[in-house]
């Protein structure tokens, strides 16, 4: 409580949250001097900024309520520690140098996307930073990826390379200059970094910055394919309206069939091929800009090369100066903007890596000579059912923490996260902090990602003298797992492994803050998990806190005839799963009558071979859901081979959308025992034997509805034998639409709460945070 009594005192606050970066201690200085007080304020080591003030209490009450109610638009703030201080002989108020000292940890500011007054002056042909395509201030700009250690002063970040001109010097002491009073990312064309364009080659053909955007923009216009160094990594981009030219691209950068993102002008250009809805917009055009999956209108001006088979196509709009003027300066005014790597590694993030390894993808490159310290993907998003679902957590929203119910003291857990579309992660005191979207963890390059990414945050926390344990997934063979113990043994630490899927329950749990001791009934439902038993999971209903959990619902276990050859070639799970209930010569018929056999590249003998596997003993079986959806995806003929992570299900779920009604079946595919099952044996069987085969989108959508409805059901079910009444939902499955509104629809009619990832993905990125949460509730 605060008591008044108009003295003079002086009070030391330490802020938390995302301080520094964002234009705090040039706004502390301003509130300051209007409050009239003295002091100064300074940025500390762990990120956090430390005010000291003297003056009048009240006055000083005032400040502090100020700074909570005026605080920057992209500042965040967590805690404010407010304790009694010496009074100082200190006269008026100032900015300190920062200092070193991690007194109290604080968030590392993400990369923002470049804000509407930037964009305005780089459009202003008056303004020093017209076509300045680096142009940012306190309110935008990279700030994560150009970071070498915190705290985020110039001199530690790759903008030390480019001191300030006096133009921008005079703007950087100007305490009224509220956007670049103090702001250490800040240049112009005369400071700052250089763009120029480049051939296969590496000969300049283009250094002037306007001719280079002029130049790049034409080029590109021609259907050419150039790469583009941006703020976290190279994007290759080209034009997405050209069959010829989107076909190429695939076939250049080994990639048939994965969907290609979309980086459109404004929201307008966007929605002459796409469908936005208000939570999309907002989205789109927020301070993060990142890629939104968004409903493909039928007459859309895109290629059908861009995301073939499937319903939504990723777009996001341009988040740096210089994707906005190149996107101005284009003919459509939307671009293909992918990824800038080679086939399977991590995206390029330096000059030398994109002639060396783009060189044989693109034609051109456009460079510019600011290192990139950290890689910083495009973060993807998808709506589903009205809740933000995350694919890929990165860019604009990495490094953010979360903060969790219980406090591990001087502990320091490290987290290897899974293998496919994953992130590590750390944990310390009450804070859990997922790296950035890392990938798959299947190439040296990106196991080497997966450590430095880790080990920024050791260094950058002063964590290293702590009590370090380590956690991998269960899986022995995962490329995680085994560099999670190598490191481990490293550095001399203990190492422990979690389950997957209570993994994604635990990670649901922690983002919503349940806390230590609370149950929850777990949907956990993706392609692929290593089980205690040894076999494959995947659709799993969990009893689980986060010491532990009771598998009491799954789905019915399949063979997986082949192995890892049936996640590749649905057809052989769907032999798989037909091998429950038909004959040999049964399924030969089946797929002779279904026009199936040409797509099995030994025809009749393949299939005899895979049917025999699947009867076989010792075959590997799986009750993954993502594994019934594929053999679906198979049976309808939409897809035969998996080219990228969950593709057939994608196709499946973009043909069931295109229907409105599903097909009535029995409803009732559930078997009780001590695991209670989805028989999805018999519900393979029933669409097989059913006479509307004239209207495959309505079957795809009775599959979704039937698989959603009779996991809900168990889980219902459970939750009430165990007077529970939260469900978790999580898995890499539940952003599906049709599955995900299900399920929803189910548990709300039940009176039940139905928990989902939002600041997490619902997929292996949020698994380190799952790992996290289980350990430090089972060992501290």
């Amino acid at each position: 409580m605060w008591g008044f009594t108009g003295m003079r005192v002086a009070k030391r606050i330490r802020v938390i949250g995302i301080v520094q970066g964002v234009g705090f201690r040039p706004f502390i200085d301003r509130l300051a001097k209007k409050f009239g007080l003295d002091g100064y304020v300074k940025n500390i080591g762990g990120s956090e900024v430390e005010i000291y003030v003297a003056g009048n209490e009240t006055r000083i009450y005032e400040f502090i309520e100020a700074i909570k109610k005026e605080k920057p638009p992209t500042a965040e703030i967590e805690e404010m520690i407010v304790e009694d201080a010496e009074l100082a002989k200190i006269k008026g108020f100032k900015i300190l140098k920062s200092s070193n000292v991690v007194k109290e940890p604080s968030m590392i500011p993400p990369d923002i996307g470049i804000c509407r007054e930037c964009i305005r002056e780089i459009l202003d042909s008056n303004s020093r930073w017209y076509y300045y395509p680096f142009n940012s201030c306190a309110w935008c700009g990279p700030r994560f990826s150009i970071m070498y250690k915190t705290p985020y002063d110039r001199e530690n970040t790759s903008m030390k390379d480019f001191p300030l001109c006096e133009a921008c010097k005079r703007e950087y002491e100007d305490f009224n200059n509220v956007r670049r009073y103090h702001i250490q990312g800040i240049s112009c064309n005369i400071c700052g970094p250089k763009v120029f364009l480049v051939n296969r080659d590496g000969e300049v053909l283009a250094k002037n910055t306007k001719d280079v955007i002029l130049e790049a923009a034409r080029l590109l216009d021609e259907g050419y394919i150039l790469s583009i160094k941006g703020i976290g990594g190279f994007h290759i981009a080209t034009l997405a309206i050209d069959d010829d030219v989107v076909r190429e691209l695939r076939l250049r950068k080994k990639r048939p069939h994965k969907p290609f993102a979309l980086m459109a002008f404004n929201v307008e250009i966007a929605e002459k091929f796409a469908t936005i809805g208000d939570d999309e917009r907002e989205l789109l055009e927020s301070k993060e800009k990142p890629i939104i999956l968004l409903r493909k209108k039928e007459n859309g001006f895109i290629s059908d090369l861009v995301a073939p088979g499937l319903a939504h196509v990723g777009v996001m709009l341009p988040y740096s100066g210089l994707h906005y003027l190149i996107l101005k300066h284009t003919r459509d005014r939307v671009l293909i903007m992918t990824s800038g790597n080679p086939k399977g590694k991590p995206m390029c993030t330096t000059n030398k890596c994109a002639l060396e390894k783009l060189g044989k993808i693109v034609d051109y490159h456009i460079l510019h000579n600011r290192e990139i310290v950290n890689r910083v993907d495009d973060s993807v998003l998808r709506v589903t059912g009205g809740k933000t679902a995350f694919l890929r957590r990165s860019r604009g929203y990495a490094p953010k923490w979360l903060r969790v119910p219980w406090n591990i003291g001087d502990n320091v857990i490290v987290a290897f996260g899974a293998d496919k579309q994953s992130a590590g992660g750390i944990h310390f005191q009450d804070k859990i902090l997922p790296t950035q979207y890392i990938g798959d963890i299947d190439d040296v390059d990106n196991m080497g990602y997966l450590k430095r990414a880790i080990e920024f945050f050791l260094n950058t926390y002063d964590l290293w003298k702590k009590n370090i344990v380590v956690v991998t997934d269960m899986h022995p063979q995962y490329n995680s797992t085994m560099i999670g113990k190598k490191w481990s043994e490293e550095k001399g630490t203990e190492v422990v492994s979690v389950q997957h899927h209570h993994a994604h329950i635990a990670s649901t749990m922690a983002e919503h803050k349940l806390k230590p001791g609370e149950y929850v009934i777990g949907i956990a439902i993706d392609g692929a998990g290593y089980g205690v038993d040894g076999n494959i999971w995947g659709g799993e209903i969990l009893y689980a806190d986060y010491r532990g959990f009771d598998r009491v619902g799954m789905l019915e276990y399949q063979p997986m005839p082949g192995g890892e050859m049936a996640t590749i070639y649905p057809l052989r799970m769907l032999i798989g799963i037909t091998s429950r209930f038909l004959s040999l010569s049964e399924t030969l018929e089946l797929f002779s009558r279904l026009d199936l056999t040409k797509a099995m590249k030994y025809r009749e003998r393949e299939i005899e071979i895979a049917y025999k596997q699947a009867k076989a003993e010792k075959t590997i079986k799986t009750s993954s859901l993502g594994r019934v959806l594929d053999a679906f995806s198979a049976l309808f003929g939409i897809c035969f081979k998996r080219t990228y992570e969950g593709e057939p299900a994608m196709k499946l779920e973009a043909k069931a959308l295109k229907s409105n009604k599903s097909i009535p079946l029995r409803n009732n595919y559930i078997e009780e025992g001590e695991i209670t099952v989805v028989k999805t044996s018999e519900i393979l069987g029933e669409i097989i034997n059913l006479e509307q085969w004239d209207n495959t989108n309505a079957l795809a959508r009775t599959v979704h509805e039937i698989l959603g409805e009779s996991l809900s059901r168990i889980a219902i079910e459970k939750a009430r034998e165990e007077n529970i009444k939260t469900i978790a939902l999580s898995g890499g499955a539940s952003v599906n639409e049709l599955i995900y509104g299900t399920i929803k629809k189910s548990v709300e009619k039940a009176g039940l709460k139905l928990l989902v990832p939002i600041r997490l993905p619902r997929g292996d990125g949020g698994i380190s945070t799952g790992q996290l949460a289980v350990v430090a509730n089972r060992e501290f």
